[in-house]
């Protein structure tokens, strides 16, 4: 089975344009968000919100998102809970998204591949920095959100000094030309390793 090599960063960090850069390589990439966000709308994980979190948070048959986000962002607790119903979902799909490839290492990109625990399953780990001000500043405008809002959301992940510690490489992404270097010099390791 293929090596799984964990891509992760804070937000606004770029770790999406690293991944992309794996992709035009032929390396394949899971996106762990955008697949949570299509198991988010599967009858069985809506059955499972529900009966955790109450019919309020489902309207029309989907999960109004939005407040299921007023409820887990103010209660850590309630977060924990929504996690325990979608994590294992998610690994359940990447572990069998990785049976089908042909690859000697595939990319999992996700944000909170450390927050959720699911670093545990990688064979190596990529962690994608930025300066607060530069992830700040990308957020703001891809977003259109606040700075304020960005700053909540910086907060509720790990530092990059906590994320760095366990990883096996770091790419400092202030600049993209020099990213793509740091990523040219991984990728290159990694075709050896693998």
């Amino acid at each position: 089975m293929a090596k799984i090599i964990g891509l992760t960063g804070g937000i606004g960090s770029g770790k999406t344009t690293i991944a992309r850069l794996f992709e035009a390589e032929g390396i394949p990439v899971y996106i762990a968000d955008d697949e949570a966000k299509k198991i988010m709308i599967l009858p069985e994980t809506i059955q499972l919100v529900r009966e955790c979190f109450g019919q309020e948070v489902i309207v029309n048959y989907q999960i109004d998102k939005k407040k299921l986000s007023e409820i887990v962002f103010n209660q850590p607790e309630k977060l924990k809970e929504l996690n325990k119903i979608i994590h294992p979902l998610v690994k359940k799909h990447f572990d069998n998204w990785v049976k089908k490839q042909n690859s000697p290492f595939v990319i999992k990109e996700a944000a909170i591949l450390f927050e959720s625990g699911s670093y545990k399953y990688c064979d190596q780990i990529i962690t994608v920095i930025a300066s607060e001000e530069t992830r700040i500043k990308r957020v703001m405008s891809r977003d259109n959100s606040t700075r304020e809002a960005v700053l909540e959301r910086i907060k509720n992940q790990w530092e990059d000094s906590q994320k760095t510690s366990k990883s096996d490489y770091i790419i400092e992404n202030e600049n993209l030309s020099e990213a793509k270097l740091q990523f040219q010099e991984i990728l290159k390791k990694l075709k050896n390793l693998y």
